[in-house]
This record gives C-alpha cells, sequence and structure tokens, in this order.
C-alpha cells in the first residue's frame, strides 16, 4: 500500500500529466489514475475534487461546464500554461528525487 504523505506529493504532478492528453473530468481523471498505475492508486471523490480546486485556484487548470452527449453536465479540467510550466519543474524535482533513491538502491545489497 502507498502511503497517503507520497500520494499527496504526486497529485499535482500526476492531474498535469493525465490534462496534457486533453480535458478531462473528474471520474475519469480517477479512472486514468487507476488504470495507469495498475489499481495501486484508487484515489476519492473526496480526494481528487479538493486538489483540482486548488490547482485551479492556482492557475494551473481551469474548468468549464459541458453539457455531455448523454445530456449530463460535467465540468471538465483542462491545463493552463502555467500549468505547463508547474509540471515542468514538477517532473525536473521528481526526475532527482528518482535518480537519488536509484543510487541508493544500487548501493545497497538488499535491494537488488
Amino acid at each position: 500500500m502507498i502511503s497517503k504523505a507520497l500520494i499527496a506529493a504526486s497529485t499535482k504532478p500526476i492531474i498535469l500529466l493525465i490534462l496534457l492528453n486533453g480535458k478531462n473530468y473528474g471520474y475519469q481523471i480517477i479512472q486514468s489514475v487507476k488504470r495507469i498505475s495498475g489499481g495501486q492508486l484508487e484515489w476519492s471523490d473526496g480526494m481528487l475534487y479538493p486538489v483540482l480546486h486548488r490547482l485551479e485556484k492556482d492557475g494551473f487548470i481551469r474548468s468549464q461546464w459541458t453539457i455531455s452527449e448523454e445530456g449530463r453536465r460535467r465540468k471538465y479540467y483542462s491545463i493552463t500554461d502555467l500549468g505547463h510550466k508547474e509540471l515542468e519543474a514538477d517532473i525536473a524535482q521528481w526526475k532527482s528525487v528518482h535518480d537519488a533513491l536509484s543510487k541508493l538502491w544500487k548501493s545497497q545489497p538488499a535491494f537488488e
């Protein structure tokens, strides 16, 4: 099981990366995360929507209400130019963390 702290830390870049592929609504984002992670990350509405609201408030994403083909109102989210810049910074930071952990794991016989 992945810790809540690690899930919280990775939520922003995961959402921004998903939105790079185009507009998405909440349930679709949750399902994408579950599929991409092979079921290791299972987000709930109660976890996702506060993050989406914060990302929108920070200017990293924007939302728009749209009527779906089934006639449902859905709030679609898309990444902004500022969100692209933030994602680039996040990716650089995560790569640095990944590289450091990889070096540490390689130096430990128990992790080989």
